[in-house]
């Protein structure tokens, strides 16, 4: 069974270097027009993003190598793809592809964040015990998210608003 896994986890990484090479043709174009035209930045970022944390679990995990090494190899690829985006977006886009593209991947990532203590209330209820409630992380992340909200209001930042 081990071998077996070993052989699908290669041809796994196989395809995956296929997927994260699908776009050069997209990238070659976009170098040789130097303009990012009308393709969208945000599937990159994302795929970015997810390799980086695919990479940590595959370390982190026992015999998830080739886990680990795929997706190291993603974040390289992905890395190259943002870049030729920041360097060929239009002047005007740039910055609003950047804004747009970092306030959507921020907002769902706190979301993540500020949600995962409540991942603990499993066990607060279980244990009926709230020792492994963390009261200073829980404490800071309501005053946290409290004051960036009024500021998000403030500011009309709809991105920082989303987030908390």
């Amino acid at each position: 069974m081990e071998e077996l896994s070993f052989y699908i986890g290669i041809i796994g990484n196989i395809i995956s270097v296929l997927m994260f090479l699908s776009p050069v043709g997209t990238f070659w174009r976009i170098i040789k027009q130097r303009s990012t035209e009308q393709f969208e930045s945000l599937p990159y970022i994302c795929t970015l993003l997810s390799s980086s944390l695919w990479t940590y679990y595959g370390i982190i995990k026992a015999g998830e190598l080739l886990v680990a090494t795929v997706n190291g190899f993603g974040i390289l690829v992905e890395t190259i793809y943002v870049t030729l985006f920041l360097i060929y977006a239009p002047g005007r886009s740039k910055g609003e592809t950047r804004i747009a593209a970092l306030g959507i991947l921020c907002a769902g990532l706190n979301i993540v964040m500020y949600s995962s203590p409540l991942a603990v209330m499993r066990t607060v209820v279980t244990t009926k015990s709230v020792e492994y409630m963390p009261f200073f992380l829980s404490f800071f992340f309501f005053l946290n998210g409290g004051t960036w909200t009024f500021y998000a209001l403030l500011m009309r930042d709809y991105f920082l608003l989303v987030r908390k």
